[in-house]
């Protein structure tokens, strides 16, 4: 036995890595004045809102690894320190999302004298924006209060693709239900992925072999671009850092250039209110890496992310161990059918949100996971979501362009996606915007809180059921088609214990709701 589970972990020597890259600090001389870089401070900036402090500095050498910059902003007692970054032709950026109103006064701190030093303040005001989600117990919210479920979806690479599949993306994601996606930086080497895209994340050397010290600044505009468009639909990007499918040699960079990349990315996007970071998609198939390197990795991320963003890692295979103090939810690829009593057993071991961001994909491929029914999508979603998860959709519908939503983004297809939007439509109805599971009978599961309770009879077809309101609680009760979007109230306020007639058809749904 022990052979036969040995073959599942590589234990080869990694090759022989790039040592770390010490920042200069003679970069500049003695002639060169502390703090007499010429600075670009917003007349007003918005709270919860991204704003950006320019600084206009030396370009000589390799500003990339040769300059380190921080800056400290002040509010009262409030102090948030925030890395600045190199954004090419002598542009240095102090990217930084205020929480609060008022004067934050700013202090830089640089290897580079004309970059130390630089005083200034930001004058904030009233916004409207929810800000940044956070983890609530086992649930979301964002930073102004507002109650966040994670409704996801996937498109992989869809940020590699030219610019007109990138519109019709956006433009079908506009229309969509979703609020969170999957997305990963460097490009996908898979099935049905085989495009070359026009840019990447690291600048290439004179031989054309990529150069890890230095970033290809137009990439990265192109990049903020698109999740600023996905701000104004309402969708988190949760942007994936590392991913196994790739022949381009970026799943095996060695550790100095890993944490060089980790760290320049996490500070020019942890202003941008509506991201998340992914360590990886499936991990355990990286094999270059081990668990103190994800440790490592994860580490920078939360030294380089003053917002604090929600951050997670998914698997393949082996589940993460989501106990580590750097996770802040669970990101899981598995549950399978029944993907329900798995949920519960998670939220009990780890006690913080699960999102099953992969359970399989609605589509027509030749692969098992991605040929589900739309029906048995939203079967696992109602399942997931009443046993307290948040699931994440995909689609794998072939074309002969091989244009697949789940990589490259185009056009939604499934008939998924209204149901998911009514089913996100009553979530938002439940009392506190969440639903939690509630005690349930053995053969089907209950969800709601506060005088609300969901019970889904998924693919089984009962003719009636005896529905149980709360003792010293009077409710109104509803019959839910799930599939054909329908409600239908009973007549009349009820107690105690009430048969309730059904059509004996699949994914049916029964509602109490409590009435004063």
């Amino acid at each position: 036995m022990l052979d036969a589970v040995s073959v599942f972990e590589d234990l080869s020597p990694l090759p022989p890595q790039d040592p770390p890259i010490t920042t200069s600090l003679d970069y500049e001389g003695d002639d060169v004045a502390p703090g007499s870089a010429s600075a670009e401070i917003p007349d007003a900036a918005a709270c919860r809102e991204r704003t950006d402090v320019i600084l206009r500095g030396p370009s000589h050498g390799n500003p990339f690894v040769d300059v380190e910059l921080t800056a400290t902003f002040t509010l009262g007692d409030t102090t948030i320190r925030v890395g600045g970054f190199y954004d090419g032709g002598g542009v240095y950026r102090l990217r930084f999302l205020p929480p609060t109103t008022g004067r934050w006064a700013f202090t830089t701190a640089s290897t580079a004298r004309s970059l130390d030093g630089v005083r200034g303040a930001v004058d904030v005001g009233e916004s409207d924006a929810p800000g940044p989600v956070r983890v609530d117990g086992r649930g979301f919210v964002r930073s102004d209060g507002t109650p966040f479920v994670p409704l996801g979806t996937t498109s992989y690479a869809w940020t590699h693709q030219p610019e007109e599949l990138q519109q019709e993306t956006l433009r079908s994601l506009a229309g969509a239900p979703f609020n969170k996606l999957r997305m990963a930086l460097f490009p996908k080497s898979f099935l049905f992925n085989s495009t070359e895209p026009e840019r990447f994340v690291f600048e290439r050397d004179a031989e054309g072999a990529w150069d890890t010290t230095r970033f290809d600044v137009e990439y990265f505009a192109r990049l903020e671009r698109r999740i600023d468009d996905l701000a104004a639909s309402g969708i988190e990007a949760d942007v994936i850092l590392f991913h196994p499918y790739d022949r381009w040699g970026f799943g095996a960079l060695g550790a100095a250039a890993d944490d060089r990349y980790v760290s320049y990315v996490v500070r020019r996007l942890s202003a941008f209110p509506n991201v998340w970071w992914s360590m990886a998609n499936e991990y355990d198939l990286l094999t270059s890496k081990r668990r103190e390197d994800w440790d490592r990795l994860a580490g920078l991320v939360v030294a380089n992310d003053p917002v604090r963003h929600p951050l997670s890692i998914h698997n393949w295979v082996e589940i993460f161990d989501y106990s580590a103090d750097w996770a802040t939810h669970a990101s899981i690829q598995g549950g399978g059918r029944e993907m329900a009593q798995s949920v519960a057993k998670w939220r009990t071991r780890w006690n913080k949100p699960i999102v099953v961001d992969e359970f399989g994909y609605e589509g027509d491929i030749d692969q098992g996971w991605g040929n589900l029914t739309a029906e048995e999508v939203v079967r696992r979603f109602w399942e997931g979501t009443l046993q307290g998860a948040f699931l994440t959709h995909g689609e794998t519908f072939w074309r002969d362009d091989e244009v697949i939503f789940w990589a490259k983004g185009g056009t939604l297809r499934g008939e998924s996606l209204p149901r998911l939007a009514f089913l996100r439509e009553l979530v938002e109805g439940v009392p506190g915007g969440r639903i939690e599971p509630l005690p349930s009978d053995w053969d089907f599961v209950t969800g709601g809180r506060d005088g609300y309770a969901l019970t889904y009879f998924r693919d089984a077809r009962p003719r009636f059921r005896t529905v149980r309101v709360p003792q010293n609680m009077r409710a109104k009760i509803d019959m839910i088609d799930t599939w054909a979007m329908t409600v239908e109230e009973l007549p009349g306020i009820h107690e105690g214990d009430v048969r309730v007639d059904l059509p004996a058809r699949p994914y049916i749904a029964v509602r109490v709701r409590a009435v004063d």
